[in-house]
């Protein structure tokens, strides 16, 4: 199963297309879309839902779009986490564990920093904290970029980031 993550799109209405042709053929094998927020007009996600299943939460600026500020589902065995503002970097590891303790997949963004973590707990149970980055506004991001996370019998064997035009 391919997750294909985005975040911080900030597109208005009828821009839809913007998010759509940067993303390319990513679109055509991501089995499940994930969006962390900042999404700005709910005629993104009906785009994107023509392509795959979207799960998306609530962004600092989300303005009547009625989505939840955290969300967690479950992808061919993987719980998978999302939410919008993750705090600070600093603490961010333990922070996201303690808010989403058993999942196997955070997704967040805010930052429109792309970044990859990995928190093991003592246990040995690995908590992949991803930020896919901006696919629009790169701000201070060298590139904008999404992410993909490859997941097979219940764990996940590939997460990368994709640079995008």
């Amino acid at each position: 199963m391919n997750l294909l993550l985005i975040t911080d799109t900030h597109l208005g209405a009828g821009q839809a297309s913007i998010l759509l042709d940067k993303l390319g053929a990513l679109l055509d094998h991501a089995d499940v879309i994930v969006h962390a927020g900042d999404i700005t007009d709910i005629s993104v996600i009906g785009a994107l839902s023509e392509h795959a299943p979207v799960h998306a939460v609530l962004g600092n600026n989300d303005r009547g779009v009625k989505l939840p500020e955290r969300r967690v589902f479950e992808a061919e065995g993987c719980e998978v986490a999302i939410v919008h503002d993750s705090g600070p970097s600093a603490g961010r590891a333990a922070r996201l564990r303690r808010w989403f303790p058993t999942a196997d997949v955070v997704v967040f963004g805010h930052s429109h920093m792309p970044s990859y973590e990995t928190d093991v707990r003592a246990d040995g149970h690995v908590q992949h904290q991803i930020n896919p980055g901006s696919a629009i506004q790169r701000r201070r991001a060298p590139e904008r970029t999404a992410a993909v996370v490859e997941i097979e019998s219940g764990a996940v064997v590939v997460v990368r980031h994709v640079a995008l035009p």
